[in-house]
């Protein structure tokens, strides 16, 4: 290699280096952006993120925080999780304006729509995880305790238990995608997929029952969903898969 091309080469990885600093700035000041226009109403996030849990308790019954910087940092804390899930379009348009220079029209036109599905799917994930999967769970919780059992929540122990399900339930949502990518890349074919739909039912509820809390309800409400996206993406899949030569 000749010297020439030696510092070409550097000069190319020079720029790709600025570029990266340039668009990982644009990425944390637009996460600070969200997160400094969230803090105002960190209280009030906190209290809509437990309401499914207060809704279960005894009329008047709260949380409550085992020390005195808990109950001042939990909110905080849910606050930043939620800058980064509302930032997330925002970051991943930042990796995708460093990524995609280097791809091929083809690989442009299949990046685009399977980032799409998965920030999309991950979103939906989460919501159901929220608006069904935690009533269902702290009804079933709170229903058939003893009743000389009192339920006093800790509120961060609270906040990490509903982080965990968001995110068991985002990433477990994710799974179309997943056998998307399976296919794209030629490790499995969809046909494949379709044979061993019955392995990877039994997979699919031993991995509930590991994501979830030990209960049978929250442990149903993700192995049923993940069976239909496994369907879902089984039809995904031979629409994009690589037809024979």
């Amino acid at each position: 290699m000749s010297l020439f091309d030696d510092a070409q080469a550097e000069s190319s990885l020079i720029e790709h280096l600025v570029e990266l600093r340039a668009r990982l700035v644009r990425a944390l000041i637009g996460l600070g952006v969200v997160l400094l226009a969230l803090l105002p109403f960190s209280r009030a996030i906190y209290s809509w993120l437990a309401a499914p849990l207060i809704s279960q308790l005894p009329l008047g019954q709260t949380m409550i925080a085992m020390n005195p910087a808990g109950a001042f940092f939990a909110p905080l804390k849910l606050t930043f999780f939620v800058a980064v899930f509302f930032s997330v379009p925002w970051l991943l348009y930042q990796a995708w304006a460093f990524v995609a220079p280097g791809l091929y029209q083809r690989e442009k036109k299949l990046a685009f729509p399977l980032l799409a599905s998965a920030v999309a799917l991950f979103y939906i994930g989460c919501a159901f995880a929220y608006f069904l999967v935690l009533p269902a769970v702290f009804h079933f919780l709170t229903t058939f305790k003893p009743d000389v059992i009192a339920i006093t929540p800790d509120a961060n122990s609270y906040l990490d238990f509903v982080l965990a399900i968001f995110f068991a339930f985002g990433a477990s949502f994710e799974l179309p995608v997943a056998l998307v990518i399976l296919v794209l890349l030629g490790w499995v074919s969809p046909k494949q997929l379709s044979e061993g739909r019955g392995y990877a039912i039994v997979g699919i509820f031993i991995l509930a029952a590991v994501l979830t809390p030990p209960d049978v309800v929250s442990q149903l409400m993700l192995a049923i969903p993940m069976c239909l996206l496994y369907e879902l993406g089984i039809i995904a899949s031979r629409a994009v898969a690589p037809k024979p030569a």
